[in-house]
């Protein structure tokens, strides 16, 4: 049972981690994607 415990435990960790990761880069790409937009709205006008 510990044993089930123990990776019930990682695997939850596991999730935890790659998701704020995710979040993390759908945020940057984001505000990356905006401050290119902001340029080229800066170009065209």
């Amino acid at each position: 049972m510990d044993a089930l415990k123990s990776v019930f435990k990682f695997m939850l960790a596991s999730t935890l981690i790659v998701g704020g990761v995710l979040i993390g880069g759908t945020i940057f790409a984001a505000k990356r994607i905006d401050s290119l937009g902001e340029k080229l709205r800066k170009i065209i006008h």
